[in-house]
């Protein structure tokens, strides 16, 4: 298989639960900083998108899916144009938090 390229890994780590996997193994064949960076930012965000759907029956997962879906739709647009930008604070600390996807 051919090594993608960073820009390409980072776009497809934003496609669904799914496409983080298949991003994170490939990310892990070919190491790339840009492409890590936004796998742990997906994963931060998927963290949120798990919890507004587990708390979908109260007021508080409609209040947590709208701002997640658009940080995610953001986060696309930044890997997507090659950015290495994403949440405000959130996207610092999730570089710090999950270590684990280096």
């Amino acid at each position: 298989m051919n090594n993608p390229s960073p820009k390409t890994k980072a776009v497809i780590a934003y496609l669904t639960f799914i496409g983080f996997i298949i991003a994170y193994f490939i990310n892990k064949e070919y190491k790339s900083e840009f492409a890590t960076w936004h796998i742990k930012n997906m994963f931060g965000l998927l963290i949120g998108l798990f919890m507004a759907n587990i708390l979908q029956n109260y007021a508080i997962g409609y209040f947590l899916y709208w701002p997640v879906a658009g940080l995610w739709l953001y986060s696309v647009i930044m890997a997507t144009i090659g950015k290495k930008q994403g949440i405000p604070y959130l996207s610092d600390k999730f570089q710090e938090w999950f270590k684990f996807l280096d």
